[in-house]
């Protein structure tokens, strides 16, 4: 029984320790990734059923230095900075931070970029989100080159898809359905180089708020990993 017992255990730990690695090695490829002096990014988004093409976010970070982060919106370019927990938004009346554009929908202004310009100002650099995603994952496999995969959380996946939030004094509006998600990273020379988050659930859109199927995948690429110049604008940079 003893044996029994003992083998048991044993054969417990390893499988502990093997479900660990994966993990443990994602973990170190995006240490690395975070350790490099720079790089840059782009991040595409994909909604099914939709044709039209989603303009990437396009970002560039410099350890312990500024974030630069545009993105094309029909006739519109949104820019943004950001550096450690404050971030800027450009806007006909200069750059704002987060608490003036609120101030400014307060004020029944701001529109198209402090709709848009909040996603943006609340941008992680890939090796920190995927710091952040491991957390989220119960579980990790790893498969061929460099690939690893698993199940995000259900709340993950309804965190993920709720994208309206209440304004001071509102109430919140009612959350994603069935909400599911998954997560891939690709790591290459100990890198992270690659990762796609996918979420599918039911959604409320428009002003009926109609429950509608909802599935989207969001593919983030790294590159120029060390080549990368950051370069803020002056006048962002006198916001911090």
């Amino acid at each position: 029984m003893k044996s029994i017992l003992t083998l048991g255990l044993a054969t417990s730990l390893v499988a502990t320790l093997g479900a660990a690695e994966p993990k443990d090695a994602l973990k170190s490829a995006a240490k690395n990734l975070a350790d490099k002096p720079n790089y840059s990014w782009t991040s595409g988004m994909k909604i099914e059923g939709v044709d039209r093409e989603f303009p990437p976010t396009k970002g560039k970070v410099e350890k312990g230095g500024f974030i630069v982060l545009s993105q094309e919106m029909n006739d519109n370019t949104l820019e943004v900075v950001l550096k450690g927990d404050k971030g800027v938004l450009k806007t006909d009346e200069g750059w704002k931070t987060a608490a003036e554009l609120e101030a400014a929908a307060a004020a029944g202004q701001g529109g198209f970029p402090r709709f848009f310009g909040r996603r943006l100002l609340e941008t992680k650099p890939p090796a920190k989100e995927a710091e952040d995603l491991l957390e989220k994952v119960p579980a990790l496999k790893a498969g061929e080159a460099g690939l690893f995969s698993g199940d995000l959380t259900e709340e993950a996946a309804k965190e993920m898809m709720t994208w309206r939030r209440p304004r001071p004094g509102q109430e919140a509006p009612p959350g994603p359905k069935n909400a599911k998600g998954s997560v891939k990273f690709w790591v290459k020379d100990g890198l992270l180089v690659k990762y796609e988050i996918s979420l599918s659930g039911l959604v409320r859109f428009g002003q009926d708020q109609e429950e509608r199927d909802f599935a989207s995948a969001r593919t983030i690429e790294v590159k120029d990993v060390g080549s990368t110049k950051v370069e803020a604008p002056d006048e962002a940079k006198k916001k911090f």
